[in-house]
């Protein structure tokens, strides 16, 4: 008996440990991201909030992906909705900016779920096809009806103002509004991967004919995951609206959801840091390969991509993983 308690005591200790460095790490963060925007030019101001932006887009695409085990090569295009659906609601309906968020985000919510419905009964390359597909047509579509899209031309917008009281300046207002509506939606994701549906989805990815077994229902929580996915990409969207003012179907093309789903690999699957890794890939790495050679940043950004994926073939969060574990601890 004494043997035992002797053996589950150091276990327990060192998951408390754990528990108590992961979140001492966290407030380390948090306390850095909002230093950080007092301390920056607005330039990287607005690079960091476009950072936080993708981030929350990598979120719901890791859900899908890296949780669920589901490809999609259409995620931009829920991104692309979210922002539209920002930018017409403020647009032609004059809606107070606030609002527009739950709306935008409820609106790639259904759309999610009514493109979960056919694509559940897909899996591999043939799914990965169906999404593609979504993010080709969705540019063309949206030159179509200029009257509600402004076409071609896209929608010009007034980013959010700060109040008075907050003594902020308009970057350092966005960079703010999106760190919450980031960390509100980690700790959404957290919970839900803590629930139920997330040992689910889990089940899905890892066999879904033993999760089938085990009263899992497959076609449920393949669908939920597609409109989970799509939700977070949708407010994501929208909170890009606030940042840039301005959308155009240009701007959400196929290339956007490659990055997307590169970005989400190179950071991270199935990991929380993973989203906000990638974010900083795809914020950063097309600039840098813009920056050494004009002619050839795709070359540059797929270089870069292999380069990465050798280093670290789980990701950076698992590069990061692997490099704590080796750091020696004090007994």
């Amino acid at each position: 008996m004494s043997a035992t308690k002797v053996q589950v005591k150091p276990v327990a200790v060192e998951r408390r440990r754990r528990f108590d460095r992961r979140w001492a790490g966290l407030a380390l963060l948090l306390a850095a991201a909002v230093y950080a925007p007092f301390q920056l030019v607005p330039f990287h101001v607005f690079q960091l909030t476009m950072v936080l932006v993708y981030a929350v887009a990598l979120l719901g695409l890791n859900l899908l992906v890296g949780h669920a085990g589901q490809i999609s090569l259409g995620h931009g295009a829920f991104f692309a909705v979210g922002a539209y659906a920002a930018a017409i609601l403020m647009d032609r309906w004059a809606l107070p900016y606030p609002l527009t968020l739950p709306l935008a985000a409820a609106v790639a919510f259904v759309l999610g779920l009514a493109l979960g419905v056919p694509a559940m009964r897909l899996r591999g390359l043939y799914l990965a096809l169906v999404t593609l597909a979504i993010a080709i047509f969705l540019v063309p579509l949206l030159k179509r009806f200029e009257e509600l899209t402004g076409g071609s031309m896209g929608l010009t917008l007034a980013k959010p103002q700060p109040p008075a009281w907050s003594g902020l300046a308009e970057d350092q207002w966005l960079y703010f509004l999106t760190l919450a509506i980031a960390v509100a939606s980690f700790l959404l994701a957290a919970s839900l991967l803590r629930s139920r549906v997330g040992r689910a989805l889990h089940a899905v990815r890892d066999n879904e004919a033993a999760a089938e077994v085990m009263g899992v229902r497959l076609s449920f929580y393949k669908t939920l995951a597609f409109a989970w996915s799509a939700m977070f990409a949708g407010a994501a969207g929208c909170v890009y609206t606030w940042v840039i003012g301005f959308v155009s179907p240009d701007s959400f093309t196929v290339n956007l959801s490659i990055t997307l789903l590169a970005g989400l690999v190179v950071g991270g699957l199935g990991s929380l840091s993973g989203p906000v890794l990638g974010g900083l890939f795809v914020m950063f790495v097309p600039s840098i390969s813009q920056d050494v050679n004009d002619a050839a940043p795709g070359v540059i950004f797929g270089l870069l991509i292999i380069a990465v994926m050798y280093v670290a073939p789980t990701g950076l969060a698992g590069l990061a993983g692997r490099l704590i574990k080796k750091i020696p601890r004090k007994e």
